[in-house]
């Protein structure tokens, strides 16, 4: 074999994150431990999968296992296991990159605070890097699985900037990690019981074995190795048997998340169809919740075999992704696919069966602990949006989960449900009031709701950018219809009165003179003028049709590459107010103003003007002839 050994530079960011991991405060330093195990059980999971098509992966070695042991005369700690492996090129790419999805938040969400940034470290969890909590070196030899794996690979840093990668003879396939512990971590972590209680604690239900050798009187690890966390699938125990402590436990280990979940639903089903799913809630958004390519999701497992993460969605659709757990079939086949998957009738019924089982998760924690509930709801709101859109057969179910702010107490938490908005509508109300915008200012301030403000109709503030996907394709719930007030004519229905009807088309008839005027000073600029419904108090809003997207949202996918399609508002005056009276006896000037009045109203909904710099020097000149006309 020819050795061949270079040193290699660690990206940047890997290079900031080890920074924070060798000199923040870390108040959880064991959870290293759990992380490279969780490491090691993955590549078992992985080598199990792989055999399934090439049972010679398995040869001479079938127990899968991981193995923790120590030296405490060497001051080592190394964590072995006989799974999958790496290869050079898997070794550079799983360890000298980061390519763990979620990694650029999570550097966007440090602050400095070397005591908040430790608590996020904990948090993100890191796996492998979390190594150097405790060791000022680290080195790993690993051999891929498989005849054309000839030798392996020793990967070793100091956690500077740099590592090394050298050929080496490896007679066994699998990874092992030893970590050559700072000097003041060696007195916790080089300890038999030590370690057992970290391994009991974290480790304890991952279904494999975990091994470390038997102390003897002495302290002193001997020659036999023994199991020593239950390495049994804790999802197939009894509920009954299982306390709140081991299913947070659990939950840790399976979602890689440090804290606790929100909730969880463990059930069995039997019959034509047999499976078993645990599924939990998290407390919080993993860093990867936008991320296209999610790294983590459902475990799907065949009779206790680990198949997959079901990172494309087919188990439980993409709105539900930040659900994590296990679903454990007994009627899929072992050697099942990912194209075998697709369309398959078992998973439809399990997948059917699942989202029902979480929707009631989300239901009965909304109805009786509306305060976490709400929490959930900050976390995952934006995420759970996207169901109506998704998930046709639910829509009913997943719109009575949904939370909004409104106009009822203007507050911009999301806390109103639509059954809420309902139960204040008044007499003579038939529709769902909404109105998206930008953000929640630009929606709680937009001059479309002057009319309904006045009559005390409460209306939807919407403000996240799924919200236009959301209320395209959520037109009605328990039997009304959803109108935005920024599209299309605003129809009150039975709560205007017939008076206020006569009033409005009188003022209608008086302004059409008017009205004429601007649309022909303003030309194709606009679809159409008419005089307001809405507005009280402002000269201008811009209307939308029924069918178009807002301006903000159209500027968003414009900026995107995407191509939209053209087109244009409708302009809405209110002939009452004092800027129209001023206008209408202009003549010079009268294109100006209309103008003006068109690009403030597009400004006021989160438009972009395409001639902002026609905008400025016309206010500029209308500015300079007022202050002509005051002297």
């Amino acid at each position: 074999m020819t050795t061949h050994k270079e040193t290699l530079q660690f990206q940047t960011e890997i290079n900031q994150l080890l920074h924070l991991m060798i000199h923040s405060l870390y108040s959880n330093k064991e959870i290293f431990l759990r992380e490279l195990i969780s490491n090691a059980s993955d590549a078992c999971d992985k080598l199990r999968f792989e055999a399934l098509a090439d049972p010679s992966l398995m040869a001479g070695d079938s127990e899968l296992n991981v193995k923790v042991d120590f030296d405490a005369e060497n001051g080592t700690l190394s964590i072995r296991d006989n799974g999958i492996g790496m290869n050079r090129d898997e070794v550079i790419a799983n360890i000298g990159t980061i390519a763990k999805s979620g990694t650029k938040e999570f550097f966007e969400r440090l602050s400095g605070d070397q005591s908040k940034d430790a608590k996020l470290i904990g948090q993100f969890g890191v796996g492998f890097y979390s190594a150097f909590i405790v060791a000022d070196r680290v080195t790993l030899n690993t051999r891929r699985a498989g005849m054309e794996a000839e030798h392996g690979v020793r990967w070793e840093s100091d956690g500077t900037g740099a590592y090394t990668l050298e050929t080496v003879d490896l007679p066994e396939r699998g990874t092992e990690i030893v970590l050559h512990l700072r000097e003041e971590e060696r007195s916790d972590f080089l300890n038999a019981w030590r370690l057992r209680s970290i391994i009991n604690k974290y480790s304890d239900h991952v279904p494999l074995p975990i091994l470390m050798r038997k102390t003897g009187d002495d302290q002193q690890p001997g020659d036999t190795w023994e199991t020593i966390n239950k390495a049994s699938a804790l999802w197939q125990r009894a509920k009954s048997e299982i306390s709140d402590a081991e299913y947070k436990e659990f939950y840790q280990y399976v979602s890689h998340d440090y804290g606790e979940p929100l909730a969880w639903a463990h059930n069995r089903v039997e019959g034509r169809l047999e499976y078993t799913s645990l599924l939990y809630i998290p407390g919080k958004a993993p860093f990867d919740l936008w991320e296209p390519n999610q790294t983590h999701g459902i475990k799907l497992y065949v009779q206790r075999v680990f198949i997959m993460d079901d990172t494309e969605h087919q188990i439980l659709p993409r709105y539900l992704r930040f659900v994590r757990g296990v679903i454990d079939s007994s009627d899929l086949p072992l050697n099942v696919s990912r194209e075998i998957l697709q369309g398959n009738r078992v998973i439809d019924q399990m997948r059917s069966g699942s989202v029902k089982r979480v929707l009631g998760l989300l239901e009965d924690m909304a109805v009786n602990e509306p305060e976490k509930y709400q929490n959930f709801w900050n976390e995952f709101g934006r995420a759970l949006k996207e169901g109506p859109g998704e998930d046709f057969a639910n829509r009913e179910q997943i719109a009575r989960l949904l939370r909004f702010a409104s106009t009822h107490s203007d507050n911009e938490t999301q806390n109103v449900s639509l059954t809420d908005y309902i139960g204040r509508m008044p007499e003579g109300q038939d529709k769902i009031y909404y109105i998206t915008a930008d953000t929640f200012i630009a929606a709680k301030n937009s001059p479309q709701l002057e009319l309904l403000r006045k009559k005390g109709i409460e209306v939807l503030l919407l403000s996240d950018r799924v919200d236009e996907w959301l209320t395209s394709h959520l037109q009605e719930f328990e039997g009304k219809s959803l109108a935005s007030v920024a599209k299309g004519t605003l129809d009150l229905g039975s709560i205007e009165t017939e008076e206020e009807r006569k009033s409005q088309e009188e003022i209608e008839k008086t302004a059409e003179g008017l009205v004429e005027r601007i649309k022909n000073a303003l030309g194709d600029r606009v679809e159409a003028v008419r005089v307001s419904h809405r507005l009280t108090s402002s000269p201008a809003c811009i209307v939308l049709g029924e069918r178009d997207m807002a301006l903000y949202m159209q500027q968003l996918l414009k900026q995107a590459g995407h191509e939209i399609p053209s087109t244009k508002p409708t302009l809405e005056i209110n002939p009452g107010h004092p800027m129209l009276a001023r206008i209408e006896q202009e003549d010079a000037r009268f294109a100006e103003w209309s103008s003006l009045l068109l690009d403030q109203a597009i400004l006021a909904e989160g438009g972009q003007l395409e001639d902002p710099a026609g905008f400025v020097a016309r206010l500029n000149q209308l500015m300079l002839a007022l202050a002509d006309q005051s002297h």
